[in-house]
C-alpha cells in the first residue's frame, strides 16, 4: 500500500528549500553539506533525504521553484491591453518585488545551474525563456524596429534582465530608492533608450 502524503508535505518542502538556499548561498554549491542543510532546516538528515535524495536534487528544486514563482507572478501581472510603458513597469515592479526575499534563491540559480544535468537544465531554460519572451514582447511593442535587419531585441531584453538580476548585489530596501522607484527608473532607462534606437 502506497504511503499517503502528510498534510504539511508542501509546507515542509518549502521550509527545507528556503533553508537549503540560505546554506548554499552562504557556503557555495560545493562546500555546503546535507548535514548543514538539515541543521539549518531543523530536520533530521533522514527526513531531508526522504524529500530530496541528494544535494543536486535540492539545487534543482530550489532553482525550479524560484523560476516557477517568477513565471507565475509575471504571467499573472502581465496585462497586454495596457499601454506598453505601463505594461513594462508592471512587469519590472513584479519581478523586483519577488526578488525582495529571494537573494539566496537567486544566488543558487546563478551558481547552481551549470552543475545541473542536461535534462534539468533544459527544464530550467524553458522556464527562463518563457519569462524572457514575456518582457521581449513588450519591448517589441514599444519599438518594432528592434526586430529589424540588425536584431536588437534580445540584446535589449537581456540588458533589462541585467539591471533587474544584479540589483541584489547593491540594492538595499533601506537605501535612497524604494523598489517601486527603482522599477520606475529601470523602466524609464529602457524605454527612453529603445525609443531612440533605429
Amino acid at each position: 500500500m502506497a504511503r499517503t502524503r502528510a498534510a504539511d508535505f508542501e509546507d515542509k518542502q518549502r521550509a527545507i528549500l528556503s533553508s537549503a538556499a540560505a546554506v548554499l548561498a552562504e557556503q557555495g554549491m560545493d562546500k555546503a553539506s546535507m548535514a548543514q542543510i538539515a541543521a539549518e532546516a531543523q530536520v533530521s538528515k533522514a527526513l531531508l533525504y526522504h524529500y530530496y535524495p541528494g544535494k543536486d536534487a535540492l539545487i534543482f528544486a530550489i532553482i525550479r521553484s524560484h523560476l516557477q514563482s517568477l513565471d507565475a507572478a509575471t504571467e499573472a501581472a502581465d496585462q497586454p491591453a495596457l499601454p506598453a510603458p505601463e505594461r513594462l513597469h508592471t512587469l519590472v515592479h513584479t519581478m523586483l518585488a519577488i526578488y525582495r526575499d529571494a537573494d539566496n534563491e537567486h544566488k543558487v540559480q546563478l551558481g547552481g545551474t551549470p552543475g545541473l544535468s542536461d535534462t534539468q537544465r533544459s527544464e530550467i531554460h524553458a522556464i527562463e525563456r518563457r519569462i524572457v519572451r514575456r518582457f521581449a514582447s513588450v519591448l517589441r511593442q514599444v519599438n518594432p524596429a528592434l526586430d529589424g535587419e540588425k536584431p536588437l531585441l534580445m540584446a535589449t531584453t537581456m540588458s533589462l534582465f541585467g539591471m533587474m538580476n544584479w540589483a541584489y548585489l547593491w540594492f538595499r530596501d533601506n537605501g535612497p530608492l524604494s523598489r517601486s522607484e527603482y522599477a520606475e527608473l529601470t523602466t524609464r532607462l529602457i524605454l527612453d533608450g529603445i525609443r531612440k534606437l533605429p
